[in-house]
């Protein structure tokens, strides 16, 4: 399951071994109107066809599949630059969570923004522009305001021991300081799907066939 506002393309270059494993990729759908995370959950979940599969996520995809994990049983559940519990979240979500404030602020900025670096942003930003536009394709702000109230909004108190958490030292949305028990992905940046896909070719089928980190690096 894809990052908040990602395709399914963020996983292009992560490979695994065919002979061992076959990769289905989910993607986000358009919520309804009133729709709990509960709810939107369980149609996710309508498209997941195998029994007891591993379920990977990606930041707000890595909360969708530890919801899943109450609907459809996991031989195992590993999150990737995201949390197990609210009680990871970096303190500018816990604050905009007690006040509200994320409301006063509407998604539809994105495309805003986007126009005025593509105008007279530098090289280098017109650079992470063009990725961002290739990866994170969905724009809708029905959907963006959705997930945003969801995940800030997300019940979970305490973290379920049973699932695996990748994570990078360098995340800038989830800093390393409040994450506990992860295995830590040196340089990973909260985008690391894509930037340390080497990494992820490397140690994902091991962490995947053994729950160990112990040949991890």
């Amino acid at each position: 399951m894809p990052g908040m506002a990602a395709s399914s393309r963020i996983f292009e270059k992560i490979q695994l071994p065919e002979e061992r494993f076959e990769i289905f990729y989910l993607e986000w759908l358009n919520p309804i109107a009133q729709e709990t995370l509960t709810e939107y959950t369980a149609r996710i979940a309508a498209n997941i066809h195998h029994e007891n599969p591993v379920m990977i996520g990606v930041s707000f995809g890595g909360i969708i599949v530890q919801e899943l994990m109450k609907i459809r049983p996991s031989l195992k559940t590993i999150i990737i630059s995201s949390v197990r519990s609210n009680k990871e979240f970096p303190l500018k979500i816990k604050l905009a969570r007690s006040t509200k404030i994320y409301k006063l602020f509407p998604t539809n900025w994105l495309s805003e923004i986007e126009g005025t670096l593509a105008k007279f942003g530098s090289a280098k930003q017109k650079k992470k522009l063009n990725l961002y536009q290739e990866y994170l394709s969905i724009r809708d702000p029905k959907y963006l305001d959705w997930a945003f109230e969801n995940i800030i909004k997300w019940n979970r108190n305490e973290a379920d021991q049973e699932v695996i958490h990748i994570h990078g030292d360098q995340d800038e949305v989830f800093p390393i300081q409040r994450i506990h028990r992860a295995i830590v992905v040196k340089g990973g940046t909260h985008a690391m799907i894509i930037y340390k896909h080497h990494w992820f070719n490397k140690n994902l089928s091991h962490i995947i066939l053994n729950d160990t980190d112990e040949q991890i690096d």
